[in-house]
């Protein structure tokens, strides 16, 4: 098989797991050969990170040859240092730059008055159109052609991007004083990643790497959803279920990163059209509520949390539900090995 035959093999793999045609369960290995500290990079260092996204590609295409699992290689697909900050900082934000962590935005607003005052910015011409010109860059330096898929850059919902502008301390509260403000602020954050989002998928095309967790989407958009945490389900249901609806809609799908205590939400969740992946944070509730919870409706990925590891009883899983397994190497062998016995656990 050539390198696209078999990324292709995993694309549809992964594809037929989200629309529930194919396989119960998809599996990751995560290995880096270099046995390296991760590095992480600011964007003022492009040449810098260009150079070690195309390395740390090159490694990911040698995988294909030896290791069985269902990674989808992409070449941004570690250590780009961009977090929660790109969309609040197209806004007016400015960001704080550690040397060592991911940058964040600081508020630029705390008052009704002061939010109505935003306008709806440009995306091309914000640091958004730098960060899709760097990936245009990369494709060019690799001869024009991307075998496997771009990681798509950290999406926060348009009220996570509008808690981020407005100091959260007045944002919440105004919730409930002044809640048509904190819509109007939201719309202004929707126009400007959905102007981003449109631009991007034109150039690149539906499929991509969500940027966290590393699961491949064929359609559709890979988002975080995290200021749900601090919100009744009232509020989750007027302020934020339209906009996650409305995504899902427009882009044929959504993949769903939450990290905060969203139990409450869940049946809301169900009510979003085209939900094909769940990653959640365990925090007050059991990993397996969830999957009992969500079996047969959509798929779930809790890795990098209480995941499934390749120990696991999967015969314990509620009937229905899909999942990824996933398990950390040290080396090569341990690699293969831990290859081989997923794929026994998956009954493969």
């Amino acid at each position: 098989m050539t390198t696209n035959d078999k990324i292709n093999a995993r694309k549809q793999r992964w594809t037929a797991f989200l629309d529930n045609t194919g396989p119960r369960f998809t599996r990751l290995i995560h290995f880096d050969e270099s046995g390296a500290p991760p590095r992480l990079f600011h964007r003022a260092n492009r040449r810098e990170l260009l150079e070690h996204t195309k390395r740390e590609y090159a490694k990911m295409l040698g995988q294909l040859e030896w290791l069985d699992d269902d990674r989808v290689p992409c070449p941004n697909g570690r250590n780009v240092f961009t977090g929660t900050e790109i969309f609040a900082e197209a806004m007016g934000c400015r960001t704080h730059c550690a040397e060592d962590k991911m940058p964040f935005a600081l508020p630029l607003v705390r008052t009704a008055s002061e939010a109505a005052g935003l306008k709806t910015p440009d995306w091309s011409m914000t640091p958004l159109h730098d960060l899709l010109a760097d990936a245009v860059a990369l494709r060019a330096e690799l001869g024009g052609e991307i075998h496997g898929a771009l990681k798509l850059p950290d999406i926060q919902t348009p009220m996570d991007i509008a808690a981020l502008v407005w100091d959260k301390n007045e944002f919440f509260p105004a919730m409930i004083e002044e809640p048509e403000a904190v819509k109007d602020l939201a719309r202004k954050a929707k126009d400007l990643l959905f102007g981003f989002l449109d631009e991007w998928f034109r150039l690149f095309g539906p499929g991509h790497v969500a940027h966290f967790p590393d699961y491949y989407m064929p359609r559709g958009v890979t988002v975080s959803e995290d200021e749900i945490g601090s919100v009744g389900t009232g509020m989750f249901y007027e302020f934020f279920l339209p906009e996650l609806v409305e995504m899902s809609e427009r882009y044929g799908g959504l993949g769903m990163h939450c990290c905060a205590d969203s139990k409450r939400h869940w049946d809301g969740f169900k009510e979003i059209p085209n939900l094909r992946l769940l990653n959640l944070a365990p925090r007050c509730f059991k990993v397996e509520e969830a999957y009992a919870f969500f079996a047969g409706h959509t798929a779930q990925f809790h890795g990098y949390h209480v995941g499934l590891a390749p120990d696991s009883d999967l015969s314990r899983l509620p009937q229905g539900a899909r999942a990824v397994i996933e398990g950390n190497a040290a080396t090569r062998d341990d690699a293969m090995r831990l290859a081989e016995k997923i794929a026994g656990l998956c009954g493969e």
